[in-house]
């Protein structure tokens, strides 16, 4: 080995659930010694890094989901840390627009999921969403003035800062590789590390290193790869804030919507195209053979149980490689859109989506799985970000040991 080190807590991934569950320990126990190990070069690279900096309000989740318990609550806790820290960040409100008859009685359950969850949330006329976004067009909407962006790479960046001044130790290039025993794992790069708890926070490879620990049999993560267009600077006006349809709720994505980051740029999407590979960013880039010939084995299945529609979503996504067909996703929100108003960019993130490999259904709501002495994260997705402060408590407050 090159290196051996005992600490009390050992984190697997430095993205943003990583990053927050090692401030919420040293919140709780300052002295205690932890350990981030990573296989990237610094934190935040895939989809705490890559993703639009949205806050989300917690509209889309019923009030029996993991997911509605911690949303709103960790909105309202990054905001204070991004005051806090002089981090930007924008409550600029949001609408979620049915275009047609058939997705009303979704947008009134959105509107009850609200009620529920007391968020803060009305209902809009079409004349009402024009006075809020001029250019939109629907037959109702949701307005969720509470909505936010954020600078999110300004916030990781800050995190990581902040748990280095309070002693934590980063173990930059030093993949999980294995478990030793029920108290030690190697990395890939021939270190070991010692520990008394363990959370795998490892995203989309959060499945890989819970089956190392006997977790996770019928689960599998499959990457779907969001890919953006962009506003011209003479179209970037057209749009406000944020411009959202109603989702299927048979679904986990949210659809093509509008956005306007933290920057002011004006991105339009993401798809949620289905991916060879868990880093798949471009068309070849990120395939690996192996993962590849299981992912799509995967999806395959999926394809012909069709669960939660998926056939259906793997048609209209894939279409959406064309431009044609991405723009006619967008211009349900807003006809005024041309062709000539959206210009390429080179943003793409990538959505490690839990299925549960025995029905082939995708998991909606956040997972977790424990053995005495560790606890594996296994299905981060939106919003984890927007909750990441109070569902590293959640986390923290569910791990056996800590419980005990």
């Amino acid at each position: 080995m090159i290196n051996a080190k005992t600490y009390d807590y050992a984190i697997v991934g430095s993205g943003i659930v990583g990053l927050t569950v090692a401030s919420e320990l040293k919140k709780r126990y300052p002295s205690a010694s932890i350990v981030i190990v990573d296989k990237e070069s610094h934190e935040g690279v895939h989809a705490s890094g890559r993703n639009s900096g949205v806050l989300h309000s917690g509209v889309y989740y019923g009030a029996d989901t993991l997911k509605a318990k911690v949303c709103s609550k960790g909105a309202k806790s990054l905001m204070e840390f991004a005051e806090e820290h002089s981090i930007a960040f924008n409550k600029s409100g949001k609408l979620i627009v049915a275009t047609s008859e058939k997705e009303l009685p979704t947008l009134d359950r959105l509107l009850n999921n609200a009620n529920q969850n007391n968020i803060r949330a009305q209902k809009v006329n079409a004349e009402e969403i024009k006075e809020i976004e001029p250019n939109a067009a629907g037959l109702s909407a949701i307005y969720s003035p509470d909505t936010g962006v954020i600078d999110s790479k300004g916030v990781v960046s800050k995190l990581r800062s902040l748990l280095e001044d309070d002693g934590v130790d980063f173990l930059w290039n030093n993949a999980f590789s294995h478990k030793l025993d029920d108290s030690s794992f190697v990395t890939k790069a021939g270190n070991q590390i010692s520990y008394g708890y363990l959370f795998n926070c490892a995203g989309s490879y959060a499945d890989t290193v819970a089956k190392d620990f006997g977790l996770a049999e019928k689960y599998m993560l499959i990457p779907f790869k969001g890919i953006y267009w962009k506003l011209t600077q003479s179209a970037n006006p057209l749009v406000k804030a944020n411009i959202y349809p109603v989702p299927d709720i048979e679904l986990p994505f949210l659809g093509v919507h509008l956005t306007r980051v933290i920057s002011g740029d004006v991105y339009v999407g993401p798809t949620a195209i289905p991916a060879l590979g868990r880093e798949n960013y471009g068309i070849l880039k990120g395939i690996r053979l192996g993962e590849s010939i299981q992912i799509g084995y995967r999806l395959s299945g999926m394809y012909l149980k069709n669960q939660n529609n998926f056939r259906k979503l793997a048609h209209m996504e894939l279409s959406k490689y064309s431009k044609h067909n991405f723009l006619n996703a967008a211009q349900k929100l807003m006809p005024i859109l041309k062709d000539s108003d959206l210009v390429s960019t080179n943003k793409v993130g990538i959505r490690p989506q839990l299925i549960n490999v025995e029905s082939g259904a995708l998991e909606m709501d956040y997972i977790l799985e424990h053995t005495p002495n560790s606890t594996h994260v296994l299905n981060a997705i939106s919003p984890a970000f927007t909750s990441s402060f109070e569902f590293a408590r959640f986390i923290v407050d569910s791990s056996p040991l800590l419980r005990d």
